[in-house]
């Protein structure tokens, strides 16, 4: 009786601890690299840390929707190739910037589509439907890019390098996003259907939610943040190489892991979840480059985050 009664009061304690962790750790960061690097707690190379983040948090906040409902999009990476090879071709043919950029929107979404086609109408588990998709994703950028770097013309600098009160364009675009899927989530009845999906899927489907509907939505508007991530990626690189968009479906995976979010389903936010887990990530490696690390143990650093995110989220799971 004792331990029961000594679990239940520190259930809640626990769990508020997990919640804090990535805040806790993101201060533990900039401290302990503060004393070592003059170059880190400047404002400038604040700017660049949330300029580079605003990518991966546009990216974290479909991945967000995906995750709430127990699902998994591995496919974002891909989506956002094939976004800025389309885009890519059309602005060297004289297309001009915007209809570039619609088309980038406009592939994400079609691609989400697809993605939801496969997990709602073929019943494919979503683990192995985007991931298909990842590949077939890489295989199509490459046909249209031809495996060759695309140098794209000056006009797409303009969104990368501006800056608006001090702050990079991008990265009101970022927070223009996040601030909409957090409206979304927590004000709207499409919000409180992902919630109830993800947290009891069976209940949801007697309550009345259209699981089909729900599912669809969530997978469209990951591909819709895929093209709007790919679209300020591209802002700020300035070519489509072969690699472009590598990796960032795990970076948003563990950005959102990190702010709250469980691979479980139903339980989650964009603000502050997904915005602090990506400004953590690329805060981590803004650090290891302002104290010299050996490049060889970014690797080691990325395991060993992922690894820790879902470790959190599993006493979280535990705990709740």
């Amino acid at each position: 009786m004792v331990n029961t009664v000594d679990w239940q009061h520190r259930g809640p304690l626990r769990r508020r601890i997990l919640r804090a962790a990535p805040i806790a750790l993101f201060a533990v960061l900039i401290c302990a690299v503060g004393f070592r690097s003059e170059r880190f707690l400047t404002g400038e190379n604040a700017a660049q840390i949330v300029s580079q983040a605003a990518p991966t948090v546009v990216v974290a906040v479909g991945m967000t929707f995906v995750l709430l409902t127990g699902g998994v999009d591995l496919s974002v990476g891909a989506v956002m190739f094939i976004a800025a090879g389309l885009a890519g071709r059309l602005s060297l043919a004289g297309w001009p910037l915007g209809v570039c950029s619609a088309v980038m929107l406009g592939t994400g979404l079609a691609a989400g589509l697809v993605n939801s086609a496969l997990v709602t109408r073929f019943k494919l588990i979503p683990f192995v439907a985007t991931l298909a998709t990842l590949y077939v994703g890489r295989g199509v950028g490459r046909w249209v890019t031809e495996t060759r770097a695309i140098n794209l013309p000056e006009s797409f600098f303009a969104l990368g390098a501006g800056s608006w009160f001090g702050i990079p364009i991008v990265a009101w675009v970022a927070g223009v996003v996040a601030i909409a899927g957090q409206v979304v989530l927590s004000s709207t009845p499409l919000g409180r259907q992902i919630y109830a999906l993800g947290a009891n899927p069976e209940a949801a489907r007697k309550a009345g939610v259209n699981i089909t509907r729900v599912t669809a939505a969530v997978y469209a508007i990951s591909g819709l943040c895929a093209g709007i991530g790919g679209l300020l990626a591209l802002s700020r690189l300035g070519a489509v190489s072969p690699r472009f968009g590598e990796l960032y479906e795990f970076d948003a995976i563990t950005a959102t892991v990190l702010g709250g979010t469980s691979l479980y389903g139903g339980h989650g936010r964009v603000l502050p979840g997904a915005v602090v887990g990506a400004l953590l990530l690329k805060g981590i490696f803004s650090a290891l480059v302002s104290i010299d690390a050996n490049p060889y143990l970014y690797p080691l650093i990325t395991a060993t985050i992922i690894f820790a995110a879902v470790l959190v989220d599993t006493l979280r799971a535990r705990l709740g």
